[in-house]
């Protein structure tokens, strides 16, 4: 048996306010994806999704974001590296900090949004984000889109790095993923979100939208928590590979 990582985007409420299903999910991933402040999320929030990780075994990393939570962290806000450094210092820390407190460590970053898909084509941005993970903490990985600029800067300037797939997201031929705006960004049926990952995990190549497949690295497998049929789509791609002899497990454990 060879094993995946699942990951989700988790902790994304803000006060009062909830988005998905986390205890659901947190019951069928093998790693949790955390808001720290910037697109969602808030200290009593943060607290909360780390202790149910804790109760599930669920290892945990910092999701940090464009300091947006209006737009989400969906939009691409014209910032300065410097500033990109230090909201991403900022974001970490605190869920670090949290983590400390309820006794859950935070072992990588994944941005989240639009900072992701900005890093995996701009070096200046990509830069940003792995000087500040470094600053933070040099041991903590980061969790990167298959086959981008901040895989690559990241692993030049020495960090450890885990390389993801999504899922429910559509890919251009170049390897990024389709924008939501556009036809074929999402995959809302679990079926066909299955058999593609199956498809991917015999030959790495992933079918693109309007071209021809590229080929990706993969040591985790995203389904966003945040969409409505996360749960179904979750639940049916971890059944599908355990009936397979795929197991579930994180891509990085504690120490």
């Amino acid at each position: 048996m060879w094993t995946i990582d699942l990951n989700a985007d988790l902790g994304e409420g803000f006060g009062p306010w909830t988005m998905g299903d986390d205890e659901a999910m947190l019951g069928i991933v093998s790693s949790a994806n955390v808001a720290c402040g910037g697109h969602a999320s808030d200290p009593d929030t943060m607290a909360r999704t780390l202790q149910l990780a804790r109760a599930r075994g669920v290892v945990t990393g910092a999701h940090p974001s464009y300091p947006d939570k209006e737009g989400f962290g969906r939009r691409r806000l014209p910032m300065m590296p410097v500033e990109i450094e230090r909201f991403t210092v900022a974001q970490i820390g605190a869920l670090i900090g949290i983590g400390r407190l309820v006794g859950q460590p935070i072992l990588y970053v994944k941005p989240h949004g639009a900072l992701a898909n900005v890093a995996a084509e701009d070096a200046a941005v990509a830069e940003a984000i792995v000087r500040a993970v470094h600053a933070v903490d040099p041991q903590l990985a980061i969790l990167a889109i298959s086959g981008t600029m901040l895989e690559r800067v990241a692993r030049a300037r020495g960090l450890t790095v885990f390389s993801e797939i999504f899922a429910d997201r559509g890919y251009t031929p170049e390897g990024l993923l389709v924008p939501r705006s556009e036809p074929g960004a999402m995959i809302h049926d679990p079926d066909a979100a299955l058999h593609r990952l199956l498809g991917f995990f015999q030959n790495r190549q992933m079918p693109a939208v309007g071209g021809d497949p590229v080929t990706l690295a993969a040591h985790s497998v995203c389904i966003h928590g945040d969409s409505p049929d996360a749960v179904a789509m979750a639940q049916h791609i971890r059944t599908g590979f355990t009936v397979r002899g795929i197991g579930i497990a994180p891509f990085i454990t504690r120490a």
